[in-house]
């Protein structure tokens, strides 16, 4: 059963799938903030939720694109693409946890959240971005990136990236063009 855009998360747990396929719903409903509350819920949450859902519902070999392996050379070059920028923004060091990585032929696309190895949390406040711009922090939604990407030869460059965005950035008209391959469920 297809999850649609703005079904309610409470009716999820109603489907008949598979326990490893329940269990990603959940974590990524955990990871997006989202509740039963509709109307509480912000419009970027519920887009990444929607997207984040069909890649863990196996919707990418559907849609075209693939999800590099762990330990995969593009996996390792499109992480390593974004370090840099995370870096520059959060400090270092920064581990990243993969909630959707996706590859068709040059072009990448990466929902992340950025953290401190061992799993420890990032402390907006403290990072470079935060004592930069102390009243930005308020306006973030955590630390969480999104990143497009180009394969150049046998490199991955971040060209686009966001962290703490509050809009789905990557829906823009002329991106959605561009990265339509790795966003086809996005840009509509």
């Amino acid at each position: 059963m297809p999850v649609m855009a703005g079904q309610d998360v409470c009716e999820w747990g109603k489907m008949s799938m598979e326990p490893d396929v329940i269990r990603k719903v959940f974590d990524l409903i955990a990871f997006f903030g989202l509740h039963c509350n509709k109307e509480s819920r912000p419009p970027m949450k519920r887009i990444l939720a929607y997207g984040a859902c069909l890649a863990a519902f196996g919707a990418g070999p559907a849609l075209g694109w693939q999800e590099p392996a762990r330990g995969s050379a593009d996996r390792a070059g499109m992480l390593d693409a974004l370090r840099p920028h995370a870096v520059w923004q959060l400090g270092g060091p920064v581990e990243f946890v993969v909630d959707s990585l996706r590859v068709d032929g040059r072009l990448g696309f990466a929902m992340l959240r950025p953290q401190r190895p061992g799993g420890a949390e990032i402390d907006l406040r403290q990072t470079p971005m935060g004592l930069r711009d102390p009243e930005g922090i308020d306006f973030m939604d955590g630390s969480s990136m999104q990143a497009l990407f180009e394969r150049s030869g046998d490199t991955w460059v971040a060209v686009h990236w966001a962290i703490g965005a509050t809009d789905a950035w990557f829906t823009a008209p002329e991106l959605c063009a561009a990265y339509r391959p790795v966003l086809a469920e996005f840009c509509r």
